[in-house]
Formats: structure tokens, sequence, C-alpha cells
């Protein structure tokens, strides 16, 4: 009878432990990202909300910014401005709203969904010339999308971002590299910007592969607390770099090692991230699916990621 209350106590004394540990590292995490409830509600729904049907009820919108701090009172000011930017739209169900993406903003997040989760195939370059009635709207677009000006009509970009009219693109050229072309993309391309974005990542979630590579265990809910603010910091990386050539990169470019840490941490968390899903978020009369088609797509895109040589 000792024996088995001592075994008991050793494992409820494990187990205290590790919240104790899960405690910290979220703590000091959250200290060092910066969150605006407005972005983090988009990290939600291109996570957990898009993949699995698009709607969620508001409730669980605030439950969910709760556990990484974001009070009741902004969460629902920045769905107001989310609404009013036509980015979500909302519907009563009985005493109950529910919200989801407009079309455009789906069309938005579709595209950040394959540069977050999907592997990223070598590209060329694009040159692209913008006539005058073209340069006020296209231009600013395609900037957006990571291309540089040349001068006042020409841009040049990766090949990966097409602009929406295909006539602008002159011509399209190979992975061409070389001397030049490095210093071209030297002094088009903020280069030290993106790299510093990858190695604020890196520095902020090794500590969590390592304590999950010395066996941390966590709670359903602080598995998906982790992975949103791992989305969260790493799309706010991924998608503000240009995402060029690899040939015109510097060597040993932190953005790749970013990918792969993303990757095996996003599988890692997962099995119990989307157990929390499945069993506590409602999308109306039901509760969303723990996993769909498009999820485990995701995570057999991750795993080619993640073991990428």
């Amino acid at each position: 009878m000792s024996d088995a209350r001592g075994s008991s106590a050793d494992r409820n004394g494990e187990a205290r432990g590790e919240a104790l540990v899960s405690r910290l590292l979220m703590s000091r995490l959250m200290d060092t990202l910066p969150l605006r409830s407005g972005g983090f509600i988009v990290t939600l729904y291109g996570d957990v909300v898009e993949p699995r049907g698009g709607r969620l009820w508001m409730g669980n919108i605030v439950e969910t910014c709760r556990m990484v701090g974001i009070s009741e009172t902004l969460v629902r000011t920045a769905v107001s401005r989310l609404v009013a930017a036509g980015q979500l739209t909302g519907e009563r169900q009985g005493r109950r709203s529910f919200y989801q993406l407009t079309e455009a903003a789906r069309r938005e997040f579709l595209s950040a969904a394959r540069t977050l989760f999907e592997p990223q195939p070598e590209t060329g370059w694009l040159f692209v010339w913008l006539g005058p009635d073209q340069a006020g709207e296209a231009g600013p677009a395609l900037e957006r999308a990571g291309f540089a000006r040349l001068g006042p009509q020409w841009m040049l970009g990766p090949a990966r971002h097409r602009p929406a009219d295909p006539a602008l693109v002159v011509f399209e050229a190979g992975a061409a590299t070389g001397p030049r072309l490095r210093d071209l993309v030297t002094a088009q391309w903020d280069l030290a910007a993106f790299g510093a974005a990858y190695d604020t990542f890196l520095a902020a979630f090794a500590g969590i592969k390592d304590a999950l590579d010395a066996g941390l265990r966590l709670a359903d809910a602080e598995a998906l607390q982790l992975r949103l603010l791992l989305v969260h910091a790493y799309r706010h990386a991924a998608l503000r770099d240009a995402r060029l050539p690899a040939a015109t990169l510097p060597p040993d470019w932190s953005g790749h090692r970013a990918r792969r840490l993303f990757a095996d941490l996003y599988l890692r968390l997962s099995p119990a991230a989307d157990r929390y899903v499945g069993r506590h978020l409602l999308a109306g009369d039901g509760l969303l699916p723990a996993q769909t088609a498009e999820t485990i797509g995701r995570t057999a895109s991750l795993a080619r990621i993640r073991d990428e040589a």
C-alpha cells in the first residue's frame, strides 16, 4: 500500500513539476513575442479554423486568446475591426455568435498557408514592366509580394510571386547566380532584416525544442497555446521574407533552419493540440473536427520539410 501511495505521489510530483516548467516556458516565450489581438486572431483562423471549415464561436475566440494573455475586451474590439475591414463576417445562432473569413480573406489565407505549410521549390526570376496606368495599383501589390523596383516602371522579383495580370511579365529567367546578381540582391533587398527575423524566431523556440527533447509533456490546452504562438512567430518572419532564389542567399541562411524548426515543433505539438480542438472548439451545432483532409495534408508537407537535408 505504501509503495502504491509513494508511486502516486511521485507521479503527482512529476506532473506538478512539468506544469511549472511549461508555465515558465510559456511566460518567457510570450515576453519575447509581440502579440496584438487582431494579429493573433488571424493566426488562430489560419492555423485552426480555416482548415476545419472556417467557422468558430466567439466564446472560443475569447477563451483561446485568454490563453496568451489577451483580454476579452481587446478580443471583441479586434473582431469588430476585422469585420469592418472585410476579413471576418459574423452570424448569430441562438444566443451565440459565430465568425468566419470573408471570401477575399480566405484567398489571402490560402496563399499564406502555402508559404507556411508547404515545401518551397526553387524558383527563378520575373521581370515586370508597369505601364503608366498600372504603376499605382500593381506596383504596391508586387512590392508587398517581395518585388523590388529597378526603375520607375521596371520591377524584379522571385517567380513564385506572379502578378494578377500575367501580361505585366516581360520575361522570366531561371535561378541564375553570379557575383553581379548577388550584388543586385544585396542592393535591392534587406537580407539582414529577413535574417534577423528568423534569428529571433530560432532564439525564441530553441528552448521549447530542448524541453520537448528532454521529455517535457504538455497538456492538450498547452500544446494548442504553444502551437499558436509558434505559427504566430513564424508567420511574422516568413511572410515578410521575399523568399529569393537560394543561390542568392548567404551561406547557412537562418531561414532554412527556422523552417525546419517550425516544421519539427508543429508536428510534435499537433497530436495534443488537435485533440483539444476536437473536444472544445465549436463550429455551430457541433465541434470542429480534430483532423480534416487539409490538416492531414499539412502534416505530410511539414514532415517533408522537417526531413530536408
